[in-house]
């Protein structure tokens, strides 16, 4: 679950790790409230989305009067964004933070993420701070310094002067560092995050580090743990068809192909995925029913994947195990008497009760074509959304 700037600063304050002073606001009057409560001569307006490069998409304005501010907020608050990682249609601006303006002599940054490989948590430092992390991996990747530590204990205070020093931060600032490493550390694992960064966290004149932007994802499974953090889900920032997925416990992420996909198992859906685009299709969808799904469950996800316009084509490729084809099969035939069918179907059925599954498909009277195996699948809805066939 993505969080928003100022949410993700929010949770850095709680574990001691220094912001600058901001304000929430949702209207250029609550813009102008903010700024003159903060004080100062300047203020930094942001966008709250859930995308970075929000600077390049002119989402971040420094501002140098109440007047400036008030007419960059108006501009900028109901507008639609888009930046690189919003992909073109962009996403329309709420709410925006404002926050007090710092002098900074460098810029640095540091993000932690899951090293799957090595089942451990890494701290990613660089000093080429306030550079989204990709380009910096792209074009210096020896700008970038890794250092992987434990999940129980966190990183220690000698493993973050290390990084400091690194970086290349004054001695007289190594304690500071390090103890702001080890705070982001006890942060990332104390609220189950995926992904932790500050970019860029700033050495601001005077000799402080401040961390002046920040980016947080949360496990969603973990969420359990953690009401108060649950509440800083805004499901006007996330896909509408994933959240609605979410009610039912269903495993759904919206893809931008045109072949709908319903599958039990993950690794299943993502094998169901590949061998799609290798016959030339596209997936329109990621959508695992999982193992013990009913046939309202299975109907629900019918209907999520038929509300997808771009979808021409559905494949649905069971393997019952504990799922039973049956009961896959009752849930097409209640989709089908739900809602509109109106685009090929294809189905590939394989385990228990199959053949009472293949034939109350066969029974219905519907225009469901049934696959040999996973590839005659794959090849035939391909063929029917117009790729290749063969």
């Amino acid at each position: 679950m993505k969080v928003h700037e100022y949410q993700a600063k929010e949770i850095l304050a709680r574990f001691g790790v220094p912001i600058p002073r901001g304000k929430l606001a949702r209207t250029a009057g609550e813009a102008v409230a903010a700024a003159r409560e903060i004080g100062g001569p300047t203020w930094v307006v942001k966008a709250q989305i859930h995308a970075g490069g929000r600077g390049k998409g002119g989402g971040v304005k420094v501002c140098r009067s109440i007047e400036e501010l008030e007419t960059v907020s108006s501009r900028m608050l109901g507008t639609r964004l888009v930046t690189p990682q919003t992909g073109p249609e962009g996403r329309v601006v709420g709410k925006v933070l404002v926050t007090e303006t710092c002098v900074f002599e460098r810029e640095f940054y540091a993000g932690i993420v899951l090293d799957r490989k090595i089942s451990r948590p890494v701290l990613m430092v660089s000093a080429a701070g306030g550079v989204e992390i990709e380009e910096v991996a792209a074009r210096s990747p020896e700008m970038i310094f890794r250092l992987d530590f434990s999940p129980a204990s966190g990183l220690h205070p000698y493993q973050g002067r290390l990084l400091a020093s690194r970086l290349g931060i004054p001695q007289a600032l190594l304690a500071a560092a390090s103890n702001l490493f080890c705070r982001l550390s006890r942060a990332y694992l104390d609220t189950d995050a995926t992904l932790a960064e500050i970019n860029p966290l700033a050495l601001v004149r005077g000799g402080s580090l401040v961390a002046l932007d920040a980016k947080w994802v949360l496990d969603d499974n973990a969420l359990y743990r953690h009401r108060d953090l649950e509440e800083y889900r805004d499901l006007e920032e996330e896909e509408p068809l994933e959240t609605r997925a979410r009610q039912f416990d269903l495993s759904y992420i919206k893809l931008d192909g045109n072949v709908g996909c319903l599958v039990n198992g993950a690794g299943l859906a993502m094998s169901t995925m590949d061998i799609i685009q290798h016959w030339g299709g596209k997936p329109a969808n990621f959508l695992d029913v999982g193992g013990g799904a009913t046939t309202e469950k299975v109907t629900e996800a019918f209907k999520i994947i038929l509300e997808d316009p771009n979808v021409k084509a559905i494949l649905v490729n069971i393997f019952g195990g504990i799922m039973k084809c049956d009961v896959i099969a009752a849930g097409i035939l209640g989709a089908a008497q739900n809602v509109q069918l109106r685009v090929p179907l294809v189905v590939r059925l394989e385990g228990t009760n199959v053949d009472k599954g293949k034939e109350m498909l066969r029974a219905s009277g519907l225009n469901v074509t049934l696959a040999e195996d996973l590839s005659d699948a794959a090849r035939r809805v391909v063929a029917c959304v117009g790729g290749k066939s063969s």
